[in-house]
């Protein structure tokens, strides 16, 4: 039977609660819950129990269940899937955010939630978390609740899943689905952790790129070194980090470590076909945050670069002193986060050439599954990059 009559209803019912839901948003996006730092622990798991308190309203049975880090949410209508003839959903969110520095860049405190007007009219949310993830989280949260208040139950079985970890890998997700796998079964699932093409063109996001954080260490000398005394003759972390990182892609913008692009395929035509007829140019896309020219490979589309390509990132880079003024050092040590897709981690395993440096010791850290350190081969000469 169609629920189409019902759902007008539905969406007056949104509308008029409209006041109440934006509150019940406002209080999970003061919530602090920043998964990278362990001094937001606490936060992240009050920011779990608010969210279960309020899922559970809608009379979903909810449980806060424990990982080996943060904790996750599974919550399940009264049919747990088993009622004959009706669909069963299984939806995903996440309420763990990145962190907010540099505080500076912020107009307003970050965890302090507020609708401003946007340059080109709109009325935008501006907090952290509000677009990633618990804006769109909400959202689902609440049609369930003006479903429910509108018709008496939801049209559907539905699981939630809501995780705390998104943010830094969900390192621990895949450990506690295997674990509640059972719990989890479903016909299909729905992703909010993306987005609309634009306001006026909606979009079902079928895959994604993945990703893969790693940190890449270059250790020298055994101790921080005057440049008075040591510099010419003592190799500097710096320097040799960025030449590696200089050498991560030739003119064509192509990423230069051997196997990088191994197993990555193509486009099927006809989707190049549709993403053609998006028209997503330079003017659209760059000239908007202050760029012009692409920066990907040069014979593929921009659509392709941001979306169907794998990419290698520097998202920071340390090293020597960093504070006011200026210091006379030589450091022991350089160290950058790298972001390439998690497809591409056997490529980096397999390849020595960007850390082949003579005299010195490199290692690389994988943020994903295990975590593994591998240590980078020790040539008896330089190879350069």
């Amino acid at each position: 039977m169609s629920n189409a009559p019902q759902l007008q209803p539905v969406l007056d019912r949104i509308d008029a609660d409209f006041d109440n839901s934006l509150e019940r948003l406002f209080a999970l996006l003061r919530i602090k819950s920043i998964s990278a730092d362990p001094a937001f622990a606490r936060d992240c798991k009050a920011a779990a129990d608010h969210l279960a308190k309020d899922i559970a309203s809608l009379g979903l049975a909810t449980d806060v269940r424990p990982t080996a880090g943060h904790p996750a949410i599974v919550a399940k209508t009264n049919g747990g899937g088993k009622e004959k003839g009706r669909p069963h959903v299984l939806f995903y969110g996440h309420y763990d955010v990145q962190p907010v520095d540099p505080l500076s860049l912020w107009h307003r405190p970050p965890f302090e939630p507020a609708v401003t007007d946007h340059a080109d009219g709109r009325k935008i949310i501006v907090a952290r978390g509000a677009e990633d993830d618990k804006g769109q989280l909400m959202t689902f949260v609440e049609a369930c609740r003006a479903w429910k208040s509108v018709t008496g139950s939801l049209p559907v079985e539905v699981t939630m899943v809501i995780e705390g970890e998104e943010e830094i890998g969900s390192k621990n997700f895949v450990p506690f689905v295997e674990k509640n796998k059972d719990d989890l079964k479903a016909d299909f699932a729905l992703v909010c952790d993306t987005s609309m093409w634009d306001r006026d063109t909606p979009a079902i996001t079928t895959s994604l790129r993945g990703l893969m954080y790693d940190e890449v260490r270059i250790k020298a000398a055994n101790r921080d070194l005057h440049s008075g005394i040591f510099g010419g003759a003592a190799q500097n972390p710096i320097r040799v980090l960025t030449r590696i990182l200089g050498g991560l892609h030739d003119d064509n913008g192509r990423i230069t470590i051997p196997g990088f692009y191994d197993g990555v395929k193509d486009l099927p035509s006809d989707i190049l076909a549709q993403w053609k007829k998006l028209n997503l140019t330079p003017e659209s896309f760059l000239k908007p945050i202050g760029l012009s020219i692409p920066a990907g490979e040069k014979d593929r589309l921009l659509i392709e670069q941001v979306s169907s390509r794998p990419t290698c990132d520097i998202n920071g880079i340390i090293g020597g002193y960093t504070g006011e003024g200026s210091k006379t050092v030589i450091p022991a040590e350089a160290r950058l986060n790298l972001v390439p897709p998690w497809s591409r981690v056997s490529s980096l395993k397999k390849s020595g050439k960007p850390f082949a440096i003579t005299s010195l010791r490199a290692c690389l850290q994988i943020a994903g599954p295990n975590s593994p350190i591998i240590p980078a081969r020790r040539p008896s000469r330089s190879t350069g990059t």
